[in-house]
């Protein structure tokens, strides 16, 4: 007995392609919303403090803001002869600046953006002796880890020390460069956090489709914490902590870890 399927005998391969297509948007469709809802899902607003609330032991987790990631209203006043823009560039700025009383520093400010370990090395390759100053110090609100990982290796190959000072503020993966510097040290009013990131690009993707390169991403992260002299303990602070906020450090944390070997005076 031969099957007949009338209505299917009318498809041509054009529509038939059109139809697969179609399907393919909308289960896209559906998975980016599902990936969207499970990273903002709805509900009572959030118990976690703001920003520009203090930090206190036992009390160091706050909603995360990129735009503004000092933690509290009263943030100490940058040090003499650092003059930085209200909102972070969307990529590093590179300029040496002299410290009233630290000396001279190659400041790294802005997000981690991709190409910004190339376009540093570029910066280091053409610049005198002179103009490279024994440490770089940090302020930036993240952005790209397997960037921050490359240019945290290249520092350490030019025998860096890194620093963040009074008012700076080092979140997400800007914490993976300071752990770069021969010598870390970080001021008490400066801020260092952590929190979970993505290690692809692709911000659609479901993570259970991402979850290989998840791991991958923290197994590079990991190696790269113990070449530095990191504990890799410290990563608890970021897997533990939700993209959304952030994590900040104290000073015991800090020096604990070994992520700074100094707390500044």
């Amino acid at each position: 007995m031969r099957l007949s399927f009338p209505k299917l005998a009318h498809l041509d391969i054009r529509r038939g392609l059109m139809m697969v297509l179609w399907l393919q948007v909308a289960i896209a469709a559906v998975m980016i919303a599902g990936d969207w809802l499970g990273r903002n899902p709805p509900g009572a607003p959030s118990s976690v403090p703001g920003m520009s609330d203090p930090v206190a032991p036992g009390d160091q987790r706050r909603r995360f803001d990129p735009d503004r990631p000092v933690p509290r209203r009263d943030a100490p006043a940058l040090p003499p002869g650092i003059d930085l823009p209200s909102t972070y560039p969307d990529r590093l700025t590179f300029e040496r600046k002299t410290i009233e009383g630290f000396g001279d520093v190659l400041l790294l400010n802005g997000s981690i953006a991709t190409g910004d370990a190339d376009r540093l090395s570029s910066y280091l390759d053409g610049a005198s002796t002179e103009d490279l100053p024994a440490t770089v110090a940090l302020s930036s609100p993240g952005g790209q880890v397997i960037e921050a990982l490359a240019i945290g290796r290249m520092l350490r190959e030019a025998g860096k020390n890194t620093a963040i000072l009074p008012g700076m503020a080092c979140m997400s993966a800007c914490p993976y460069i300071l752990a770069s510097g021969e010598q870390r040290r970080v001021s008490p009013e400066g801020y260092v956090g952590m929190h979970q990131h993505y290690y692809d690009e692709n911000l659609y993707m479901p993570a259970y489709f991402a979850v290989e390169e998840i791991q991958r991403g923290q197994g590079r992260t990991m190696e790269y914490l113990i070449d530095m002299g990191v504990d890799p303990g410290v990563m608890i602070y970021s897997l533990t902590t939700p993209p959304e906020d952030i994590y900040i450090l104290l000073p015991e944390e800090l020096l604990d870890s070994r992520l700074a070997t100094e707390m500044l005076d």
